[in-house]
C-alpha cells in the first residue's frame, strides 16, 4: 500500500521554508500531496490558487513523488478520500505548535485514519513566513534569500509595489 502524506498550507507564496518541509517529507513518504488550502483566518491571498499551484510546480520540479492539489473544504475529508496516512506540518517555533496541535486534534477527531507529523524547520527558516516575504517584497526589499530562485521573478512581479523600480 502506498504511503501518502498531505502537506497542507496556503503557500501564498511558497518560501524556502515550505520547500524544505516538502523536500524532507518527500523522503519519508511514497507520495506527498502539497495541498493549497484557504486559511479562513488570513486576509485575502496575493496569488490565486492556480498561480500558487504553478509556483509550487516550478519549485518542486524534479521531485517525482510530489503532487500539487487545491482544497476548498475540510482537510480531514480530503485526507480520508485519498487514503492518506499522514498530514505533514512544519513548525518554526513553539508558538506554531499550540495552533498546529489544536488543528491536529481536530483533524484526528474528524478522521482518525491519519496521523499528524510535525517537522521542525531548519534554523535559518525559523523567522520565515509568506507574510514576511510579501511585506519585504512590497517595499522593494531583496527576497532572493527567502523564496526558491526559480519563482523569484514571478513573485516579485506580483508583490513589488506598483510604479516603483527597485534594484536588487
Amino acid at each position: 500500500m502506498k504511503r501518502i502524506a498531505v502537506c497542507p498550507g496556503s503557500f501564498d507564496p511558497i518560501t524556502l521554508g515550505h520547500l524544505d518541509i516538502i523536500t524532507r517529507a518527500s523522503k519519508l513518504f511514497d507520495e506527498v500531496i502539497v495541498l493549497i488550502s484557504k486559511n479562513a483566518g488570513k486576509a485575502q491571498a496575493s496569488f490565486t490558487p492556480a498561480e500558487r499551484m504553478y509556483l509550487i510546480e516550478k519549485a518542486t520540479e524534479g521531485m517525482e513523488n510530489v503532487v500539487i492539489d487545491i482544497l476548498d473544504g475540510l482537510l480531514a475529508d480530503y485526507v480520508r478520500n485519498i487514503n492518506a496516512i499522514a498530514i505533514v506540518k512544519g513548525l518554526r517555533a513553539v508558538s506554531d505548535f499550540e495552533y498546529e496541535f489544536q488543528m491536529a486534534l481536530a483533524n484526528k477527531k474528524l478522521y482518525d485514519g491519519a496521523e499528524t507529523v510535525f517537522l521542525t524547520t531548519k534554523s535559518e527558516n525559523m523567522y520565515l513566513s509568506s507574510s514576511i516575504v510579501k511585506q519585504i517584497a512590497y517595499f522593494g526589499g531583496d527576497i532572493s534569500h527567502f523564496v526558491p530562485e526559480c519563482v523569484l521573478e514571478d513573485i516579485k512581479k506580483r508583490l513589488v509595489k506598483e510604479n516603483k523600480n527597485y534594484e536588487y
